[in-house]
């Protein structure tokens, strides 16, 4: 099921043994747009301190009751490692919280720059071609041993670029809550047509500027204008998507 990020916001995650507390924010991997870790509001339990729980650990997303049931206990969460969320994750406290749960690296062997660490259906080819801007930037870092992690909620509001010039900005994520991949970019274009909101995939996007928040997509203005529009309260069919790929002449991502 696809739903926007909002949506996931305030849902309930239960241990095995009770909550835990309530999803915040999601951090995803800017090289496959897959949802890396949820964070999650432990309230009193844990003096309010902020944990992260991997979608290896989830079961289910019982919409039924907005609650999300992971395989863990509530004394692996109260022991995992304290990571800072309101700092970028470096690699060492991934390897350290990793480490903890005895989960493989998904940066390393078979998984690096995808989303196959995790259950199969995300969005493939994702992986930007390098610029050299890019590189000096991945170097940076390497330097800074920061990984390629960030919040929804950071990127929100990050202006899109397409090929021919500036068309919008981010508004939302649409995530597929079974495999946990971002499969579209919702696009709020008011800023010049009001009121219309658009879908892009990730894997039209071709590089994300942290430093000038601006996400940089390889269709041009006029494909965005008169793509077919998007609302909130609509369902996202497999008839709709056709329609969306159609129109940018793109490969699904269900037959890659």
């Amino acid at each position: 099921m696809l739903t926007n990020n909002k949506n996931l916001k305030g849902l309930v995650i239960r241990a095995s043994d009770g909550e835990i507390g309530t999803v915040d924010e999601l951090y995803f991997d800017d090289q496959s747009w897959a949802i890396r870790y949820l964070t999650v509001e432990t309230g009193n339990w844990l003096d309010s301190r902020k944990v992260l729980i991997s979608p290896r650990s989830i079961l289910q997303t019982d919409w039924a009751v907005n609650r999300i049931d992971v395989s863990l206990t509530r004394e692996q969460v109260e022991n995992a490692p304290n990571i800072d969320t309101q700092r970028p994750v470096s690699r060492q406290h991934e390897a350290d919280y990793f480490d903890y749960y005895g989960y493989p690296y998904y940066w390393e062997g078979p998984y690096v720059g995808s989303a196959s660490y995790f259950p199969t259906g995300y969005p493939t080819g994702l992986v930007p071609v390098p610029t050299a801007e890019s590189i000096q930037a991945e170097r940076v870092r390497e330097e800074a041993g920061d990984s390629h992690l960030w919040s929804t909620g950071a990127v929100e509001g990050y202006h899109i670029d397409a090929q021919d010039g500036e068309i919008g900005h981010v508004e939302r994520f649409l995530v597929d809550d079974e495999t946990w991949a971002i499969r579209y970019l919702e696009v709020a274009t008011k800023n010049w047509w009001p009121g219309k909101h658009v879908l892009l995939s990730p894997g039209w996007v071709e590089s994300v500027s942290w430093e000038e928040s601006k996400v940089y997509v390889g269709v041009t203005q006029e494909a965005i204008r008169s793509c077919p529009e998007y609302t909130d309260t609509m369902p996202i069919t497999r008839e709709y998507e056709n329609k969306l790929y159609f129109h940018y002449g793109r490969q699904p991502y269900w037959t890659e």
